[in-house]
C-alpha cells in the first residue's frame, strides 16, 4: 500500500479541479478571521499546520529509510504531496486550528471536567481526529503500515496532542512567542523539504521524499 502512494506521489495527472476550490475556501477562512483582526486564531492555526508538515516530513523520511510509512495515502487524492498526505489533507489542517479556536473561552483558565480549558479542548480534539483515523484506515484511501504498532492510541499520543494541545495554548500566548514558534518551525521545515527532495532531486532527478 505504501508504494501505491509513492506511485502517486506529486504526479500531475491525478490532479481535480475541486484543489482550487478549496483553495479558495482556505483563503477565505484566513482572510476572513484577518478582517476580523481576529489574529489569534490565525496564529494558532498556523502553528498547527506547522507541526502537521514537520510529521508528515517525519513520516516520509521513516519510509525512506524502513520502505514503510507509519500511514500512507495510497489512492483518493487529486496530489499526493507526500507519502502520508494528499493536498485534501493537509487544506483541512491548514484550517483545522481556526475550528478549534471556536471552542476555546476567552479565560485561558477556565476550567472543563477538571482540566484548563486549552489542555481539555485540545484533547478531546485529538481523540476526535484519532478516533476518525480508525474509520480512514479501514477505506482504500488511507492505511497504517506498523498496525497494531501503530494505532490510535499511538496516533493519538505523538501525532494528534501535539497538533491540537499545543495549538489550543498557542491562542494565548504573547504575539512574540507565536511568531517565533513559527519562524523557528518553518526555518526547520522547509530547510528539511530543501534538504531530502529539492538538493537530491538537482543532484540525481529523485528526491529523497
Amino acid at each position: 500500500m505504501t508504494q501505491l502512494a509513492l506511485d502517486q506521489l506529486r504526479a500531475m495527472d491525478q490532479f481535480q479541479w475541486y484543489v482550487i476550490f478549496m483553495f479558495v475556501v482556505v483563503l477565505y477562512i484566513y482572510f476572513s478571521e484577518a478582517k476580523k483582526k481576529n489574529f489569534n486564531a490565525i496564529f494558532s492555526a498556523l502553528i498547527l499546520y506547522t507541526i502537521h508538515w514537520f510529521v508528515e516530513i517525519i513520516n516520509a523520511l521513516i519510509q525512506h529509510f524502513t520502505g514503510d510509512a507509519l500511514w500512507a495515502v495510497p489512492a483518493g487524492s487529486a496530489f499526493v504531496l507526500l507519502v502520508g498526505v494528499g493536498i485534501e489533507l493537509s487544506f483541512m489542517f491548514s484550517i483545522a486550528g481556526i475550528v478549534q479556536t471556536k471552542l476555546l473561552p476567552d479565560d485561558p483558565k477556565k476550567k472543563i471536567l477538571g482540566l484548563p480549558a486549552p489542555l481539555a479542548i485540545g484533547l478531546g480534539n485529538a481523540a476526535l481526529a484519532s478516533i476518525l483515523e480508525i474509520f480512514l484506515s479501514r477505506t482504500n484511501v488511507f492505511f497504517w503500515a506498523y498496525w497494531p504498532w501503530w494505532s490510535t492510541w499511538t496516533v493519538f499520543l505523538t501525532v494528534y496532542i501535539p497538533f491540537f494541545v499545543v495549538s489550543a495554548y498557542a491562542y494565548y500566548w504573547k504575539r512574540k512567542s507565536q511568531l517565533w514558534f513559527l519562524i523557528i518551525g518553518a526555518i526547520v521545515n522547509i530547510s528539511m523539504l530543501i534538504a531530502f527532495i529539492l538538493i537530491p532531486w538537482l543532484i540525481t532527478g529523485k528526491a529523497m521524499i
